[in-house]
């Protein structure tokens, strides 16, 4: 293969290292090609008609095609097998079909894969054949509507999902929030319900999600019913913001679970409660309240709180002191999995990628269409959340450890009498 190489190394097809790319490719993938030919021949050797002639031979090449691979477009001449063997129980010819390139083939599975994924990611079903024709060299295979048939496949990705057992998997720690996003719902003011959690072993995950009210306590205990009635149990500790929907719906489904509030959502509520004057000072002692060693330090810094800001601005100081218990739950953890537990930030950057997507899109089209976008969406990002700080200490919070100080109390020996 000879190519004219200008001074940058491009080529008229290219690069030279991409054109040597895909040539080698090309061979590898003809020479696999009639590998299999080969063996698929060898292995029917003994099937001869009544004059003796083998049944299964080669004959020639079926016409070059070109398949979209990660390596660019490579052309294939897959070799052709004449197979006059007769299938007894249909009586038809049997046909040779290569488990390496099917007939219908025009773009590797890797490429099945990137497909939607751009196009969760931002380019419309109208924009990525041009973008990726520029990026693979060819627009075989690709189409608008190979995305379309796909999004088929979220949705029934999101359906088993959400039918799936629930009681292999223990989630000490839950976050709930109710996300509203630019996608058709069932219902104008709907929004994504989301519960995520954290596994015995400190992993975090998405445990469920549908259409629902935020606010409403009937959608927040039809989601945890539903978790519970496939085995969920009762979480240790479960972080969520103000919704009374949530922590209402909590109570009735899992009574046992702690609750903790968000402090980001709840500093936003104090802070609107107060003049732009007083703001920055009042930020500052919020921060004096869970970012201190102990509870202990916590309620003085809630008392100073109440001090500098109660006489003047007594509704802002209540929405502290009115829930001091949700506020510093979680003191009584390991002091590692503070940071994770005090707000809802597992949620909140997870869905900060969703509210990308769905802002270029306008619109996903139906409810279930939109809910199994979501969901790839937090799927794709699942795949690189990090476990919390100090994973093995969450089997301790489920085995009932006492922690005091954010470090973990031993457990005295029985005495002997």
């Amino acid at each position: 293969m000879l190519s004219v190489v200008n001074a940058d190394g491009a080529t008229s097809n290219g690069s030279l290292i991409d054109e040597i790319v895909r040539e080698g490719a090309r061979r590898i993938l003809a020479a696999a090609l009639e590998a299999e030919d080969d063996a698929y021949i060898t292995e029917l050797a003994h099937e001869k008609d009544e004059r003796g002639h083998r049944l299964v031979v080669r004959s020639g090449h079926h016409q070059p095609r070109k398949v979209a691979t990660a390596a660019g477009p490579v052309e294939v001449m897959a070799p052709r097998v004449n197979d006059k063997r007769i299938d007894e129980a249909t009586g038809e010819r049997r046909h040779f079909s290569s488990a390496i390139l099917p007939p219908w083939a025009r773009k590797s599975p890797k490429i099945s894969e990137v497909l939607p994924l751009l196009y969760l990611h931002g380019l419309s079903s109208g924009d990525f054949v041009p973008a990726l024709e520029q990026f693979l060299g060819s627009s075989a295979g690709l189409s608008p509507a190979t995305v379309t048939r796909l999004t088929q496949q979220w949705q029934a990705d999101y359906k088993a999902f959400g039918e799936r057992d629930l009681s292999g998997s223990d989630y000490v720690y839950v976050w709930a929030d109710g996300i509203h996003l630019r996608i058709r719902l069932s219902e104008s003011k709907s929004c994504v319900l989301v519960l995520m959690g954290v596994r015995a072993d400190g992993t975090k995950e998405l445990i469920t999600m549908a259409d629902g009210y935020r606010e409403s306590a009937e959608s927040w205990a039809d989601l945890l019913r539903d978790a519970a009635r496939r085995g969920m149990r009762a979480p240790d500790l479960a972080v969520g913001d103000g919704a009374l929907g949530f922590w209402k719906a909590l109570a009735e489904v899992f009574p046992t679970a702690r609750h903790q509030r968000c402090w980001v959502d709840k500093t936003a509520n104090v802070l609107n409660a107060l003049p732009k004057s007083a703001q920055p000072g009042a930020r500052k002692a919020l921060q004096d309240i869970y970012n201190v060693e102990d509870r202990d330090h916590a309620l003085k810094a809630i008392t100073a709180f109440d001090n500098a800001y109660g006489t003047k601005w007594p509704k802002a100081v209540k929405k502290i002191t009115d829930v001091v218990e949700e506020l510093l739950a979680f003191y009584d953890f390991p002091a590692e999995h503070w940071i994770h537990l005090r707000t809802m930030n597992p949620i909140e950057s997870t869905f900060a990628t969703v509210r990308l997507r769905t802002k270029v899109t306008k619109g996903a089209g139906s409810a279930a269409a939109a809910l199994a976008m979501v969901f790839k969406l937090v799927e794709s990002a699942q795949a690189r959340w990090r476990p919390v700080n100090a994973p093995h200490l969450v089997a301790l919070v489920r085995a009932g450890a006492r922690f005091e100080r954010g470090h973990l109390v031993e457990r005295p020996e029985t005495l002997v009498a």
